[in-house]
């Protein structure tokens, strides 16, 4: 008596097969990884913080992984040459990607992008998180975030917001405060942080929003006035500065942050790996010292918490770029 075996139960056996040797594959890939040395794509210029940031983590990656971790910088293009060289990679773990919030603003921003933010890139663990500062001249009458945004109602559109570039993160912060403090105010683009510095110290603007750490200076040496932080709760560096929240302004919460991410098809026990490795390296106290000393709080986070967090941006970028009526590139 012979026995058949139907088509649909050939296809379903193949496809199981299939499955198993794809999983066998994936956890022996993991357990020879790394393999070669890695690399982490940077979208920035070499010295500022998300760069540094890299470095630090990388050299801790480097000591427990037992590869060498070198930084290769691609900035340019809102982020989009880098992001786009990981997308395109190997899908084993060795190359990795700076991811940033300025990740979720591009792929709100761009009509079209080389790359599926959400499928082609993995996110690994958050690095770190850095606030967003409101700050005036030395000489304005605004003492606190309350008086400026009661003078912004009762005078709508006399009020000038400095930041830098349009689609940057401050310049959508900007934006944000206006609709979240319900004010009509101009915001005006700079091309870079020091023009912006140069604005509101020659007052050519009434107020800036800018990240914290280029703007620490000119608060500790008394020229400039920080009304509020923009993140979850008081800076460590700023403690007796109130947020944003704290005053009334309810949905303005903006904080920067770096993660690292991988080519979307990495095995998930290869992006475990590297997590956990992270987040060792994050718990050291150099390490958050290092960090620290960039204004950066040391934040490792799970992978899937790390893509929330990117989905979330997205989704929350994308809704300020639509109402400030900013033109998608």
């Amino acid at each position: 008596m012979s026995c058949s075996v139907s088509p649909l139960r050939r296809g379903l056996l193949a496809s199981a097969l299939a499955l198993s040797a794809l999983g066998i594959a994936s956890t022996a890939q993991a357990q020879t990884f790394p393999s070669k040395p890695l690399r982490i794509v940077v979208p920035f210029a070499a010295g500022g913080a998300g760069d540094l940031t890299a470095r630090i983590v990388g050299a801790e990656l480097s000591t427990s992984l037992g590869q060498p971790v070198t930084i290769e910088n691609r900035p340019g293009a809102g982020g989009v040459v880098a992001a786009d060289t990981v997308a395109r990679a190997e899908p084993d773990g060795h190359t990795m990607f700076l991811m940033s919030n300025g990740t979720a603003v591009t792929a709100s921003l761009f009509k079209s992008l080389p790359y599926d933010t959400l499928k082609d890139l993995a996110p690994v663990s958050t690095l770190g998180t850095f606030d967003l500062v409101v700050v005036v001249p030395a000489e304005s009458p605004f003492k606190t975030l309350g008086e400026l945004v009661a003078f912004a109602k009762a005078n709508p559109n006399k009020l000038n917001i400095g930041s830098i570039n349009i689609g940057s993160t401050q310049n959508l912060a900007a934006e944000l405060f206006k609709s979240s403090a319900g004010i009509d105010a101009q915001v005006v683009p700079f091309k870079a942080t020091p023009e912006l510095v140069g604005a509101l110290r020659g007052k050519q603007v009434d107020v800036g929003v800018e990240i914290l750490g280029p703007t620490l200076t000119q608060i500790k040496a008394g020229a400039f006035r920080a009304l509020a932080v923009t993140g979850k709760k008081r800076s460590s560096i700023l403690p007796d500065v109130p947020t944003a929240v704290e005053q009334g302004v309810k949905d303005f919460q903006a904080s920067s942050w770096n993660a690292l991410a991988v080519p979307g098809k990495t095995p998930r026990p290869v992006i475990d790996r590297l997590n956990k490795d992270i987040a060792v390296a994050l718990a050291k106290p150099e390490v958050k010292k290092k960090l620290a000393d960039l204004n950066i709080d040391a934040d490792a986070s799970t992978p899937d918490e790390a893509a929330q967090l990117l989905v979330s941006d997205i989704k929350r970028w994308g809704a300020v770029i639509e109402k400030a009526g900013i033109p998608k590139q």
